[in-house]
């Protein structure tokens, strides 16, 4: 398999940055089980960047992009640190700084690291996926099993507590039942649903 260093590539006016291909789910969906590149970009790393390695790639002009987003081929809250020095340096600058992640954050670090990701992101996409544990664990096989269920739900819960703007997402593939079942989840988290459209 070919590997890069695409620390950063960009997308909708948006700036992603890739800090790992490491995940802690093996999603049955996911773009990178069947393909080495996404939208153009080959986002499978020969090595994991320092902040450093992403800071040099940040243009001098921080509005030029919309959005700064954590999002490549495997879960950003592994890489807690570089992700926590980039985001902090980027909210500095002005830039909006997002995360997409699966949610197991705090169980990956077996602590809760709300308040750590409040004062480097301003907003965060959890991918809920599914409407209950056991399909959940089906679909995303992660690596904690159906315990990761529950503690995305509380990694949401807490990171909005910390006045972060987070919402779950699914993808409308898993039908219009389990969609209502995902906003009540979404409801009693305290946070939004949005219903993205499966891309092939």
């Amino acid at each position: 398999m070919e590997t890069f260093e695409n620390f950063t590539y960009e997308l909708d006016g948006n700036l992603y940055i890739n800090l790992t291909s490491k995940c802690t789910n093996d999603c049955t969906f996911c773009v990178r089980n069947e393909k080495s590149e996404y939208f153009g970009h080959k986002l499978w790393l020969s090595r994991e960047p320092s902040a450093e390695d992403v800071l040099r790639r940040i243009p001098e002009d921080i509005s030029r992009y919309k959005e700064y987003v954590f999002c490549g081929f495997g879960e950003p809250t592994l890489k807690l640190a570089q992700l926590l020095a980039i985001g902090k340096e980027l909210k500095r600058r002005g830039a909006t700084v997002r995360l997409n992640t699966n949610g197991q954050g705090s169980l990956i670090w077996k602590r809760d690291i709300s308040e750590e990701l409040a004062k480097a992101v301003d907003k965060i996409n959890v991918s809920l996926n599914d409407a209950d544990a056991q399909s959940y664990v089906t679909l995303c096989r992660p690596s904690f099993g159906e315990q990761a269920f529950t503690a995305l739900q509380d990694f949401a819960k807490k990171c909005a507590a910390q006045g972060i703007c987070v919402w779950f997402s699914v993808v409308d593939i898993i039908g219009e039942k389990k969609i209502e079942e995902c906003r009540k989840i979404a409801e009693r988290c305290g946070v939004a649903l949005r219903v993205r459209k499966y891309i092939g």
